[in-house]
């Protein structure tokens, strides 16, 4: 059986176990901030080499988004390349200049896709690409493989990574 980390015991209603295609994940990336919205979710980490396969700018996952930003949470991206965020989706650009407060963005010293990991974290459920090119991973609560892939994801965000993706960009 899989432990739920959250504190107030309720079951996470996202799936856990394996998951393949580009829908399929779209549609679970979907359901996690739905989730993440309705259950209060402290944090969010977002990784991915170029966030071009992600449905961020949905009007449906931006709603979710201003949903659950709020006071006390925290969302963290990681990329190697925050141009097709830029480009693809301008809803979620939008969004992250209002709530830049909540917002922490880094790139990635990487040298390419292979590399990066692509993963939405939060302390309850993850969710992992292990190929990004099929969209093909996995999905879970369990405590174990939360802890670890946290501990991944840290490894990127304190020593390969510097800030990224601003807000608002002054000119002089």
């Amino acid at each position: 059986m899989e432990l739920n980390m959250q504190a107030d015991n309720h079951e996470c209603p996202l799936p856990a176990g394996r998951f393949e295609g580009r829908e399929a994940f779209r549609q679970l990336v979907r359901d996690a901030l739905t989730g993440a919205a309705s259950q209060a979710w402290p944090e969010l980490v977002l990784s991915d080499f170029d966030f071009a396969d992600w449905p961020l700018g949905e009007k449906e996952v931006v709603e979710s988004l201003h949903r659950w930003a709020g006071h006390r949470r925290r969302l963290t991206m990681l990329a190697g390349n925050f141009d097709a965020v830029a480009r693809l989706h301008p809803r979620f650009v939008h969004w992250r200049v209002r709530w830049d407060h909540v917002v922490v963005a880094r790139k990635a010293r990487t040298l390419g896709s292979e590399e990066m990991p692509s993963v939405l974290w939060s302390p309850m459920w993850m969710l992992q690409r292990l190929d990004p090119v099929r969209s093909n991973g996995v999905s879970s609560r369990e405590a174990q493989r939360l802890t670890w892939q946290r501990e991944q994801l840290d490894e990127w965000l304190q020593s390969r990574s510097a800030p990224g993706f601003p807000a608002s960009v002054l000119g002089l």
